[in-house]
């Protein structure tokens, strides 16, 4: 009786660890399965994505320039025009704490385009220095880092297109400002060193230099900011010809010395910006004012934005610019009324008739232009925001210049839907 008891004792023994072989091999593979779970989970909170897209239809008299669509087919006659303004997806990846990486992309019917790769340090001393590197906005006044999908009017002032085409710039920038914590927090240091070239590549050995210090404070309902800014660099001079403004006219320097140096382009840029919270809804008003010298061409004011160096020769003119914007809300509704004003001059030495005059070396490229922009703005939902937008644009008359001898015919209308995610 004892030997069967043994023997039956043992069975049953083999029979429970063979039972808990399976059970132990199906919780490590849980196991395994749960890690694998958390370290995908822990990678994609790391990445965050966002974006917007912004579809538009633009209706301008004959001479207006659209942001959308192919150019006015018919001189004589006024145009409309369809398409994506902007469609951007914007890629963030946290490294760590201290380490971020930024890479944006521009999709629309005109094809892809990126728009921002950085990487972004933050010091881990004393928690009030960072370092950026790459591709990313200018750190020159308001307009250019404010973002399109918030900005209340269509597009930028002319004076930032002109001087800024793209808004960004290849380079490396520090940030100074104290931890939140500090009461210096309001005080605000971006200073660094660019390529000039917009997005494009780098095409001389040249590093322009772009600094902004501001300072933003909330008194009660009230928020009051602003800043000061400068920019010091050079463009390319493509030709043995230099031409400088002496009164109201171009005097030519040709010397050979002069192909292979750099003009000299420096800006100074003031920039206010005040918010108010009142029963009647929130009020904003954002001003800046920029002036300066700027080395452009005969036909063109605008900064470089090319793969090749120029060759054209060189004007170099003094200019000057600003903006003013009104954004009222409307009580609690969620609609906003916006008026917006903007001057670029991109010759301050030339008025009116003077431009074009015989053996001043001037042109239309010398006339100013400004533009009174009003519209409205309805926030739908948090995500989804539909625009209407008048802008009518004045430009300098000169009688010597062949079809500018009147204000341009170059009003537009543009109408806009933007998702936000």
């Amino acid at each position: 009786m004892k030997k069967w008891m043994f023997i039956f004792g043992g069975l049953v023994m083999s029979a429970s660890a063979w039972a808990q072989q399976p059970a132990v091999a199906e919780a490590a593979k849980l196991e395994q399965r749960i890690s694998v779970l958390e370290a995908t989970s822990a990678g994609q909170s790391k990445l965050k994505v966002s974006g917007y897209i912004q579809t538009q239809v633009q209706w301008g008299q004959e001479a207006a320039s659209l942001k959308v669509g192919a150019a006015n087919s018919n001189s004589q006659e006024s145009f409309s025009r369809m398409g994506i303004r902007r469609g951007r997806i914007k890629f963030t990846y946290d490294v760590s704490p201290l380490l971020s990486g930024v890479f944006q992309l521009d999709v629309t019917e005109k094809g892809v385009g990126f728009k921002d790769a950085y990487l972004n340090l933050k010091s881990p001393w004393l928690n009030t220095l960072q370092f950026r590197a790459g591709i990313f906005d200018r750190p020159f006044g308001n307009e250019i880092s404010y973002s399109s999908s918030k900005r209340e009017s269509p597009e930028r002032s002319q004076v930032f297109q002109t001087l800024f085409p793209e808004e960004r710039d290849l380079g490396a920038m520090a940030v100074l400002q104290a931890p939140k914590t500090s009461p210096w927090n309001i005080v605000k240091l971006e200073a660094g060193l660019f390529a000039g070239n917009g997005i494009k590549a780098e095409t001389d050995n040249r590093r322009d230099f772009i600094g902004h210090l501001s300072v933003d404070k909330k008194l009660g309902s009230v928020q009051l900011a602003g800043g000061v800014s400068y920019y010091n660099g050079g463009v390319y001079q493509g030709s043995t010809k230099v031409y400088t403004l002496q009164g109201s006219a171009f005097v030519e320097s040709d010397n050979e010395g002069n192909r292979g140096q750099f003009a000299r382009r420096e800006y100074y840029g003031l920039d206010v910006q005040f918010t108010a919270q009142t029963r009647a809804g929130a009020t904003q008003l954002r001003a800046e004012y920029l002036w300066g010298q700027q080395p452009g061409t005969a036909g063109s004011s605008k900064s470089p934005n090319a793969a090749t160096l120029p060759t054209a020769d060189t004007y170099i003119r003094p200019f000057s610019g600003w903006y003013a914007i009104l954004v009222q809300d409307l009580g609690a509704s969620p609609l906003s009324a916006v008026l917006k004003y903007d001057v670029y001059d991109p010759n301050t030495g030339v008025k009116g008739n003077q431009a074009g005059a015989e053996g001043s070396g001037t042109s239309k490229t010398d006339l100013a232009y400004s533009t009174l922009g009003f519209g409205a703005l309805w926030q739908l939902s948090s995500a989804v925001r539909l625009q209407a937008f008048y802008e009518a644009v004045r430009n300098e008359t000169s009688q010597n210049i062949g079809g500018m001898e009147k204000d341009r015919r170059d009003n537009l209308f543009t109408i806009r839907l933007q998702y936000k995610f």
